[in-house]
């Protein structure tokens, strides 16, 4: 082992590298791996804001902000976790601005906070539609300042377990070749989500789930994976975001008929109701022929050109870009998309997992603060918020306990296994089987589920999994060998799919992204106000439940 370090954080983006910081402020030694430069991590694509209950513009507060969180989690949320986030939050978002976030601004020089969809309050702060590109710049800045080691486009593909805790990550170095094997007292994984299971995605190309597939691997049970959010605005085909701020900023969603259709789903907050209504709605309106070209139409005309220019100058771009529609003078076409895993590696509020060691925070990980359907802008505050705590207990736990081995056999075993891969020179190329699965998770495992559907995705994903046992790898080279990357990826992703799917059969009701309208159209707060658990145990899921953290909050209906 030529490698170590206190902490290591697999991940760089906002998480990853607000962990990384915390860790390195606490004394440790850290460094991150990333198989990406920092600033091309996904994160830089949150269009919409960060939420925090500063109260510039109204009457809000951290318990108001805590309230609309577990309502719009339909309850899954667990309620420990919840309040931690918005109480912490107010301050994370100050030292964000200290550190030189430049955020929108009132006119009387406070950070400006838009409404956001199911949020009782204007809450959202941001920087105009780039707010996660401002933030992931603002935290490079402070990892550079800091001078954290980062392992740049090294892929990181398995945890090292030894004497029963986690002790270091093996990764392939991509721009050297081979096999890099590096020590940690402590492992955060930050790897983000797997939107790339669907065809039809906000997520880059590097969301393949890479840190829930190595905990799974590493026998970490993986909570809630049933519940992929889509959002209600994508354009189609690519799933580019056109972001939640178009509708806090008061644009309108139109049928083929030009109706305002939400007066029938929400008739309350209408474009401002919590994703999954929306995204249900529109589906429904697609379905029942009311939609234009398997499209509905967001409307910002009537916002005004000032407007659009100052606030959304970068969905006007995508949308010039992407869909040949300039907002100013004509609606765009949007569409549900996969967005979001709420469900991930199973966490306590300061991101333990069962496995001593090894910690998670961010979209990867689920200390469940979204339950069964995010809010817009809570992602981004969940990322700095939990990064924080989990850099801080990691950078402890590594700074009290002293020995590091990754045992020899272990590196022969990743070895041998690359090895087996790359010599193979017969059989189906990975990207056949990469793009079944995310056209048939789209078709099967959607916006609603349906039982068959979900039993048939199953039996798919089974097939693919044995298709994928003769995977070939054509670029036998070292550098830069993408090729084997993506074979890997895959492997990762058809894990991930399974244990989706087990969990959207076993979960028979209808609650926040788990909508099955024609089985169980209700909430069956009785049988699974739950968490669903996977493991993965000789090649297969196994299933088990965990119940949910009340504090305060005790289920109600859940309207908008």
């Amino acid at each position: 082992m030529e490698v170590m370090h206190d902490v290591v954080v697999v991940g760089a983006g906002c998480a990853g590298m607000r962990a990384a910081i915390e860790a390195f402020d606490a004394g440790a030694d850290v460094a991150m791996i990333s198989k990406i430069h920092p600033v091309r991590s996904h994160s830089g694509a949150a269009e919409g804001g960060i939420n925090a209950a500063l109260g510039n513009a109204s009457e809000d507060d951290p318990e108001k902000h805590a309230f609309d969180t577990v309502k719009g989690s339909d309850y899954l949320g667990d309620q420990d976790a919840i309040e931690i986030l918005c109480q912490e939050a107010p301050d994370d978002v100050y030292q964000l601005e200290h550190w030189g976030a430049v955020f929108s601004r009132t006119p009387d020089g406070r950070i400006a906070q838009r409404p956001f969809g199911a949020a009782g309050e204007p809450r959202t702060a941001y920087a105009a539609d780039i707010t996660g590109h401002v933030l992931i710049h603002v935290l490079y800045e402070q990892v550079l300042k800091r001078d954290i080691p980062t392992y740049e486009e090294y892929f990181a593909w398995k945890l090292v377990v030894d004497d029963g805790r986690c002790q270091g990550v093996i990764a392939w170095d991509l721009l050297r070749g081979g096999l890099q094997s590096i020590g940690a007292k402590t492992v955060i994984l930050a790897t983000g989500g797997a939107g790339r299971l669907y065809t039809g995605t906000t997520n880059a190309y590097a969301c393949t789930g890479d840190g829930m597939a190595m905990a799974l691997r590493a026998g970490v049970a993986l909570k809630d994976m049933e519940m992929m959010q889509f959002h209600p605005t994508t354009l189609a085909p690519t799933g580019v975001l056109i972001t939640e701020g178009c509708r806090g900023e008061g644009a309108y969603l139109l049928n083929a008929k030009a109706e305002r259709f939400l007066v029938r789903y929400a008739p309350n907050a209408m474009e401002l109701a919590s994703r999954d209504v929306i995204s249900r709605a529109e589906q429904t309106e697609i379905d029942e022929g009311r939609g234009l070209n398997g499209n509905v139409m967001l409307d910002l005309r009537h916002l005004g050109a000032e407007r659009i220019l100052e606030r959304l100058h970068g969905t006007r771009e995508l949308s010039m870009t992407f869909a040949g529609v300039d907002p100013i003078y004509e609606p765009i076409p949007v569409r549900p998309g996969a967005h979001y895993h709420m469900g991930g590696v199973d966490t306590d509020v300061w991101g333990q997992t069962s496995l001593p060691g090894l910690y998670a925070a961010g979209e990867v990980a689920c200390v469940s603060v979204h339950g069964a359907n995010r809010l817009g802008g809570n992602a981004l505050m969940e990322t700095i918020t939990y990064g924080k705590r989990v850099g801080r207990h990691a950078s402890e736990w590594a700074l009290a306990n002293t020995t590091v081995e990754v045992p020899a056999a272990v590196e022969a075993d990743a070895e041998r296994e690359l090895k087996a891969l790359l010599d193979r020179t017969a059989g189906e190329r990975p990207w056949q089987i990469r793009d079944e699965l995310a056209e048939t998770m789209h078709v099967n495992f959607g916006v609603f589920r349906r039982e068959e559907q979900m039993l048939e995705q199953g039996a798919i994903v089974q097939s693919l999994r044995e298709r994928y046992e003769s995977v070939v790898v054509e670029d036998k080279g070292e550098v830069f060998n993408s090729d084997l990357t993506q074979a890997l990826e895959l492997g990762f992703l058809l894990e991930l799919a399974e244990c989706m799917v087990v969990s959207g059969i076993a979960r028979k009701e209808s609650r926040g992204a788990h909508a099955r309208p024609y089985d169980y159209p209700n909430r069956d707060d009785e049988k699974y106000l739950r968490h669903t658990l996977v493991t993965w145990k000789d090649g297969a899921v196994q299933l088990d439940w965990k119940p949910v953290t009340m504090t305060k909050w005790q289920p109600q209906e859940r309207t908008y």
